[in-house]
Formats: C-alpha cells, structure tokens, sequence
C-alpha cells in the first residue's frame, strides 16, 4: 500500500505541472512502471482520458485545460495553431467551438469532437506560452485572415503588442500582412 501512495504522489507532482493531465510516458519518465496508471484509475486515483492519458482530479482546473488536453491527445509534435493561439490570450474576441491542433506528421488519434486536427508540413515555427506547444502570435493572427475581420485582426495586434506577445518585426509583419 506505502507504493501505491508513493506512486500516486509521483503522477500528482507530473499531473501538477501539465495541467492535471499525466501520460504514461511521462509517468514511467518519472518513475512509476505504466501498470501502476490504470491500478491507480481502477482505485480512483487518477481519471482515465483516452488511451495513455490520465488527469488527476485533484489538480484544480483551469481555463487552459482543455487546450492542453488536446494536445496530449494529438501527441507529440501537436502545437495549438490558429484562432485557438488566440483564444489562449483573449485576442481578437475568438472562441473557437473547436480547438485547432496541428501536428507536423501524420497522426490518426481518436480525437473528441472538440478537438480539429490538421496536418502542416514543412517548417512551421513554434514556441510554449503558458507551458503549451503554440504556433506564434504573429502567425497565428495573419493566419485567421479571412477567417477573422481585419479590424479585429489588428486591434488583436496591438493588445498583443502591448501584452510583449508581438516583437517590433513580428508587429510590422502582422500589420503588413493584415493591410495587404
């Protein structure tokens, strides 16, 4: 019993730094053997997503849960991209019914109705915000053109301006590429 109290302790202390969620990957990573993650879900310990994801219930939810739930779903080289980069700062007034994830191979999870996946190829920059795979601000707003108005688009850019979320080039980039 003191290892299932130890081992619950160790998913508690990953699930803490990623949103609640833990893989198993990342469990056996930190050094519980991956049969322990569904004894733990059977005990009530830990509640089971989806196939090698696991939340901790009691790891307080957050408004970036469910961002981060889709990107462990999609797996590994999955980054936010689009109007749900957006969503993740309040720009541009988005709530995207669905959360866009893209992944750089082809990937064919089970993925829940909440979650959009599209593939992109070649070199498509990413950075972390909020400790989540993103494509960058700046792209992510000349992506939405046509999606979003160009009105909103630019009043986005310069709340992102003004958050540091937009360098000065990234900010000129943006303006041009909205303007055009």
């Amino acid at each position: 019993m003191a290892t299932d109290v130890k081992y619950r302790d160790i998913v508690r202390e990953v699930a803490l730094d990623h949103y609640g969620y833990v893989t198993t990957r990342d469990a056996v990573e930190a050094g519980v053997p991956a049969v322990e993650l569904p004894k733990l879900a059977a005990r009530g310990g830990v509640e089971h997503v989806a196939y090698g994801l696991y939340r901790v219930p009691e790891v307080p939810p957050t408004r970036l849960d469910k961002f981060a739930e889709a990107l462990l779903r999609a797996g590994e080289t999955a980054y936010l991209h689009g109007e749900s980069v957006l969503a993740v700062f309040g720009l541009a007034n988005v709530n995207p019914r669905r959360i866009k994830v893209a992944v750089r191979r082809r990937a064919r999870p089970a993925l829940p109705a909440f979650v959009e996946l599209t593939q992109r190829s070649g070199d498509v920059s990413t950075t972390l915000y909020e400790g989540l795979e993103s494509q960058t601000v700046a792209d992510a707003l000349l992506e939405c053109r046509g999606r979003i108005e160009t009105e909103r688009l630019l009043e986005a850019a310069r709340q992102a301006r003004a958050e540091g979320l937009l360098t000065t080039v990234e900010w000129q980039r943006v303006v041009k590429g909205l303007r055009q």
